[in-house]
C-alpha cells in the first residue's frame, strides 16, 4: 500500500545494472483509485444496516467488495518490491537495508495514523464491532501485531498493515527462492502449501476471521513479485495482449461473485482472493507495459496522480474519520439510509481526503525525499534557511 510507482517501464535490463529502473506509468493513480473505493465502501457499510446484506439500493452493491481492493493493493505491493530486484536479475542487496527501508517508508505515516485512531476511538466513538481499545491494543498494534494476536482495534482498516509487514519478512525469502528456482516455482511454493492446509486441514473451509490472514493472502503477495517477473521480461513477453489476458480472467471470478451473491462472498474470502488475483495480476502487467494507453493517460492524469500520492495516508486515516461523522453527526439525524449515505460521502469523504493530504505531507512525503534521520534534519534545514532567505528579500 505504500509504495509508489511513477514512470514508463523498461525492457528487461542487464542484472549487472546498478540502478534503480524506471518507475511505472498509471500504477499510482490505480493505487489512489482502490483507497478511494476502499473510502466508499467503508461510507457504504457504516450508513446502510446489515452488511453484507443491507437495504441499500440495487445500484450500489458494487461498493459492497472492498476486499478486493485490498488485495490489488497486496499485488501492487508485491509488484512494486520486486520490480528493481527482478530487472537486476532478482538480486535484492542488503536485507538489513531492504528492512530499514520499508521501516523508514510505512512507519511514520502508521504510527502518525495510530495515534489519531486512538484519540477517536477513546474521545468520539469507538470502532464498529470491536470494544473500547486497551493498553494491548496500543502495544499490538504498534508493533504491527495485529494478525498475530487478537486486540480491540482503533482502526478497522489497520488489519491488512499487519498483514503486509508479516509478507515483507517473507519477501527476501520469495526472492531468494526466485534467483534459484524461477518465478512459477516461487509462485508454487507460496500458493501449493497454504491450498493444501485449506482443503485438507480445514476441509476447504479455512477460517475467516479478523486476523492471521497472512497466510491465506501469501499467494496474493506472490502473485505480485511474479508480475515484475513478466514486466521486466523480453520485449516478445511484454508485447503480449495482457490488458485482453485481464479481461478474460476478470470474467469467471465476476461470475462468481454475481451468482453467489455478498454474503457467500464474506463468508468465502479465502476462495475469492484466489479467484480474483489472476486478473487483478494480469491488469498491473499491463499497466507495466505501458497498455492499454488510454487507461494508463488515464490514470497519469494530474487528479489521480495526487491522489495515489496519498493513498496510503488516506487509507490510513480515512475509517475513524468517516465513522465518526457518520455514527455521531448523520445517522442520528436520517438514520441508516440514503440520505445519511449522500451526507457521509459529501462530508466524511471531504474530510478524509484533506486528512490524506494533511499526512501525507506531514508523515510521509518528508521520508520519501529523505532517507535517513540527518538527511532529514538537513533538509529541514536546508527548508528554513530557505524561506529565511526569501522572507528578507525586499
Amino acid at each position: 500500500m505504500p509504495d509508489s510507482t511513477a514512470t514508463a517501464a523498461p525492457a528487461r535490463a542487464d542484472p549487472t545494472e546498478r540502478h534503480p529502473p524506471p518507475r511505472i506509468a498509471g500504477l499510482d493513480g490505480l493505487r489512489g483509485l482502490c483507497a478511494l473505493y476502499v473510502m466508499m465502501f467503508h461510507v457504504w457499510a457504516f450508513t446502510y444496516r446489515g452488511f453484507p446484506r443491507t437495504r441499500s439500493p440495487h445500484w450500489l452493491y458494487w461498493l459492497g467488495y472492498g476486499r478486493l481492493a485490498v488485495v490489488l493493493f497486496l499485488i501492487l505491493s508485491g509488484f512494486s518490491l520486486a520490480y528493481a530486484a527482478a530487472a537486476r536479475g532478482w538480486r535484492l542487496g542488503s536485507i538489513r537495508e531492504f528492512a530499514r527501508r520499508r521501516a523508514w517508508r510505512i512507519l511514520p505515516a502508521y504510527w502518525a495514523a495510530l495515534a489519531f485512531s486512538l484519540a477517536v476511538a477513546w474521545l468520539v466513538v469507538k470502532q464498529p464491532h470491536s470494544a473500547p481499545p486497551t493498553r494491548e491494543s496500543v502495544v499490538v498494534y504498534g508493533l504491527l501485531l495485529q494478525d498475530l494476536i487478537s486486540a480491540p482495534t482503533p482502526n478497522g482498516a489497520f488489519w491488512s498493515i499487519g498483514v503486509e509487514a508479516l509478507l515483507y519478512l517473507l519477501f527476501p525469502l520469495l526472492i531468494a527462492i526466485t534467483r534459484r528456482v524461477g518465478v512459477w516455482a516461487m509462485l508454487a511454493y507460496a500458493t501449493v502449501p497454504v491450498l493444501l492446509v485449506a482443503v485438507i486441514i480445514f476441509n476447504g473451509a479455512p477460517p475467516e476471521g479478523d486476523y492471521r490472514l497472512a497466510p491465506h493472502l501469501l499467494p496474493v503477495f506472490a502473485a505480485g513479485i511474479a508480475a515484475a517477473g513478466i514486466a521486466t521480461a523480453t520485449e516478445r513477453i511484454r508485447r503480449l495482449p495482457w490488458f485482453a489476458f485481464a479481461l478474460a480472467a476478470s470474467v469467471p471470478a465476476i461470475a462468481l461473485l454475481l451468482h453467489q451473491g455478498a454474503r457467500w462472498t464474506v463468508n468465502h474470502y479465502f476462495w475469492v482472493d484466489l479467484a480474483v488475483t489472476p486478473s487483478l495480476t494480469l491488469l498491473v502487467v499491463a499497466l507495466a507495459t505501458a497498455r492499454p494507453a488510454p487507461l494508463v493517460r488515464l490514470l497519469e492524469t494530474r487528479p489521480l496522480a495526487r491522489l495515489g500520492a496519498c493513498s496510503y495516508s488516506m487509507y490510513l486515516t480515512h475509517v475513524p474519520i468517516v465513522f465518526a461523522i457518520s455514527e455521531r453527526v448523520f445517522v442520528p439525524a436520517f438514520g441508516h439510509g440514503s440520505r445519511a449515505f449522500a451526507a457521509t460521502t459529501v462530508v466524511a469523504g471531504t474530510a478524509s481526503l484533506l486528512a490524506a493530504c494533511l499526512f501525507a505531507r506531514l508523515f510521509e512525503l518528508p521520508f520519501q525525499r529523505h532517507r535517513s534521520w540527518s538527511a532529514l534534519r538537513y533538509g529541514r534545514k536546508v527548508s528554513d534557511g530557505s524561506r529565511m532567505l526569501r522572507a528578507a528579500k525586499p
